[in-house]
């Protein structure tokens, strides 16, 4: 577990992404900068470049760029490479702040959520957004990218989950059955199903070509901000929440493991991230305001 010192000094830690192995974390915070901590050397380096306040972050696949959304409305690209940490792009099309963004697995597509009620899906080669994906009736907190990278999942404060062809920018699937703001979501390794969670702490396993709901899962206490299916097959599924717990549930998509097989709680760290290495270690970041 690591624990990020939440200095009021620099407006507080909004938002976290951590490399694949774990090497370096980033993180958003309020005072519109950029945090990057190396965990092989120790070393602790901020990119400057917002005007506002960073709410999405998000590192590329091969780790040699980072993604940022912002209050300004734009996201940008930068390069952490430990030569060359520096601002390259700035993307602008959302007119409201930017709450999500997140890599595609083939690391130059990305996809972004904003208070204006759209999508976005960009390419790292143009500034103008190739996809713009409407339809919600209110805020997209957060995006996910399907394993096949052919479609994108959207949560929203309207208590729905899109699912959208990036191809053609139809919306293919509505998920309504949710009790309130969608806040985390997450494919299964095998793209079957969708892990849905929402502002009550309440997780739906959701069938995406019948869109039943197979589970759900009511452990935590608060909102649920992330999830993590285990790698491979994905029968463990990992959330980490507000009320500073992360749970562990089994059997993910069966009949039973209606309850977390295990439960890590903190003393007062909301877990903002969790996250299973291709090892499957399982990784969490949560940030400590003393």
């Amino acid at each position: 577990f690591l624990t990020v010192q939440n200095d009021t000094g620099v407006g507080g830690l909004n938002c976290v992404t951590v490399s694949e192995t774990g090497s370096l974390v980033a993180g958003g915070t309020g005072d519109s900068s950029v945090w990057l901590w190396d965990n092989q050397n120790g070393s602790t380096s901020s990119l400057a470049g917002h005007s506002g306040p960073v709410y999405a972050i998000d590192l590329s696949p091969c780790t040699r760029y980072l993604l940022s959304g912002s209050e300004d409305g734009t996201v940008r690209l930068w390069s952490v490479h430990p030569t060359l940490r520096t601002a390259l792009v700035a993307f602008r099309g959302h007119n409201y702040p930017v709450w999500s963004c997140q890599f595609s697995a083939l690391g130059y597509y990305f996809a972004s959520g904003s208070h204006d009620r759209t999508a976005r899906v960009w390419c790292t080669e143009r500034v103008a957004p190739l996809r713009v994906l409407a339809g919600h009736l209110a805020d997209v907190d957060c995006v996910r990218w399907h394993p096949n990278c052919n479609y994108l999942a959207t949560g929203s404060s309207d208590r729905t989950c899109r699912l959208w062809d990036v191809r053609t920018g139809d919306c293919v699937r509505v998920l309504s059955s949710l009790g309130n703001s969608v806040q985390s979501i997450d494919f299964c390794p095998l793209g079957r199903s969708i892990a849905v969670a929402d502002a009550d702490g309440a997780i739906q396993i959701i069938d995406i070509a019948e869109g039943r709901t197979l589970q759900t899962f009511r452990g935590h206490s608060g909102c649920v901000w992330s999830l993590a299916y285990s790698r491979e097959t994905g029968n463990v599924l990992a959330s980490g929440g507000a009320d500073g717990s992360v749970q562990i549930w089994a059997k993910v998509g069966k009949a039973n493991g209606e309850d977390p097989i295990v439960c890590y709680r903190t003393k007062k760290t909301p877990v903002q991230l969790v996250k299973f290495t291709p090892k499957n270690l399982l990784l969490a970041v949560g940030s400590f305001r003393g």
